[in-house]
């Protein structure tokens, strides 16, 4: 029992220490965290007051730049002022000049006026002076003034004119002759007639089998696609082309001679090589007139100028050839001009280019000398050529002393013996009017005029006309033909109407 109650105070007395104990060490706790805080606290103020000595030491740092630009824009500013007041000055002083200028001006023009009125009284009291004197207004004094003056100069010039008339009367007539005749001396000339057919000349006549072919559709091939009648008779190893275009001629004897050479003649090969060969007489005809151009000096023409002068190769006038009869007049032109004392090129030049009106593309309906005028000025040619060109035959007035040159040296060409036909001429122009008929209907490819203009043949187009249609304009073109032209026998119209199918095996 007694242990027992031992046992339980030793416990009340152990748990009375546990609680003082207790209580003092949390009263400890209390004051070590206070202590703690306290200096945590401090160190916390400590750190802020660096802060924001920073932030303020850094504040301070940009008003002290913001104040410096600030004076650096005031003294701008300043310098600015300084600167427009100085101007503003200047600008006074140039206003105050300007209005004493401007009060001298006025000043001196009131001077003028004065001396002016001054003067237009002393002009009219000495008109009345001398029309009291006179007994003549000015305007009478004026009138009888000009007319003696009139008629002394019309005494001089017509006694000057009279003795240049007797003059020239004296010895035009002699020195025209002279430079005529020295002209035509100086100057080469040859006689060729042009004709219309062409002999091609074959090594044997088995030759000729191959050229007709099978059913002769070689032959029709080959005549289709040139445009000339190939005539094969029995003259010995020899072909006729017959055509009045000298360029359709050579294009066939080209065209002959390589099927012949080549050994493959047949309608496909036919017209491979005529559209081969109507491309190399093309470029054949520039460089013939380059090389006339350049034979006769004369440089800077247009390449299409060029063009229509290796044209006149291929072109007749009366039988005569262009192109050899435009370069005699070249040069009968460069001689005269050089014996009347002009310049020489000019005149070579307007007598080259003289007939280039017979050559056109197109050939519309106007005289070959207007129409050369008028392709001399689309070209750029000098404005004394062009009227040189133009009036050659006297459609334009002439307005140069070259123009009555090209005129005479065109003359002189023309009119020596033997130098022209008239009768191929107007051969030519008939098949010409012949085909150009037949081509203003629609559907019409190509027309060539065959047999001495005996047929006219005509090729359209499958796609464009008919079977029945062929026969229509067959039909049509004859009766046009009769009721338009003059011809003599009878003219024969082939109308050619051909579908084909090409296709490539690849």
């Amino acid at each position: 029992m007694v242990n027992i109650l031992i046992g339980i105070i030793a416990l009340v007395v152990g748990a009375g220490v546990a609680f003082v104990f207790q209580r003092f060490l949390n009263k400890r706790a209390i004051e070590d965290a206070a202590a703690e805080a306290e200096l945590l606290k401090k160190n916390k103020m400590i750190e802020a007051k660096e802060k924001f000595i920073a932030l303020k030491a850094e504040h301070e740092q940009q008003v002290q730049e913001r104040n410096a630009k600030i004076q650096a824009m005031e003294v701008k500013l300043q310098q600015r002022e300084m600167q427009l007041n100085q101007k503003q000055g200047d600008v006074q002083r140039k206003i105050n000049e300007v209005d004493t200028l401007k009060e001298n001006l006025e000043h001196q023009l009131t001077g003028v006026d004065a001396k002016k009125k001054e003067l237009d009284t002393l002009t009219h009291q000495a008109q009345h002076q001398l029309e009291t004197i006179s007994g003549l207004s000015a305007d009478q004094a004026k009138e009888r003034l000009v007319e003696a003056l009139k008629e002394e100069a019309k005494t001089n010039a017509m006694s000057y004119i009279n003795d240049i008339m007797e003059e020239a009367k004296m010895t035009a007539n002699k020195e025209a002759k002279r430079i005529v005749v020295q002209s035509i001396q100086r100057v080469a000339t040859e006689t060729a007639i042009e004709n219309s057919v062409t002999v091609f000349h074959i090594e044997s006549d088995e030759i000729k089998g191959r050229i007709i072919g099978r059913e002769g559709r070689n032959i029709r091939a080959l005549e289709a696609a040139t445009g000339v009648e190939i005539i094969v008779d029995d003259t010995p190893e020899a072909i006729v082309l017959s055509a009045f275009d000298p360029v359709r001629r050579e294009i066939a004897r080209l065209s002959l001679h390589q099927l012949v050479t080549d050994g493959r003649i047949h309608p496909a090969r036919i017209e491979e090589v005529v559209t081969k060969v109507r491309k190399q007489v093309e470029e054949e005809i520039i460089e013939i007139g380059k090389r006339t151009t350049i034979d006769l000096g004369i440089h800077g023409l247009h390449p299409e100028l060029i063009r229509m002068v290796g044209k006149m190769k291929y072109r007749s006038s009366y039988g005569q050839n262009l192109l050899q009869h435009s370069r005699e007049v070249a040069n009968l032109c460069a001689t005269m001009a050089s014996e009347l004392g002009l310049n020489p090129k000019k005149a070579k030049r307007a007598g080259l280019l003289h007939d280039i009106g017979k050559v056109p593309d197109d050939e519309p309906e106007l005289p070959h000398a207007i129409l050369g005028m008028r392709l001399a000025e689309k070209y750029k040619e000098k404005p004394d050529i062009c009227n040189a060109i133009g009036a050659h035959h006297d459609e334009v007035e002439m307005e140069t002393l070259i123009a009555p040159i090209v005129q005479v040296c065109d003359a002189i060409s023309g009119a020596r013996p033997g130098a022209r036909r008239e009768i191929v001429e107007a051969y030519i122009k008939r098949l010409n009017d012949l085909e150009n008929l037949a081509a203003s209907y629609p559907g019409v490819l190509k027309t060539y005029a065959i047999q001495a203009g005996r047929e006219l043949r005509v090729i359209v187009g499958a796609d464009k006309i008919d079977d029945k249609e062929t026969e229509l304009l067959s039909f049509d073109i004859a009766k046009k033909i009769q009721d338009e032209m003059t011809y003599p026998g009878q003219v024969k119209i082939t109308v050619i109407r051909e579908t084909r199918a090409v296709s490539f095996a690849k």
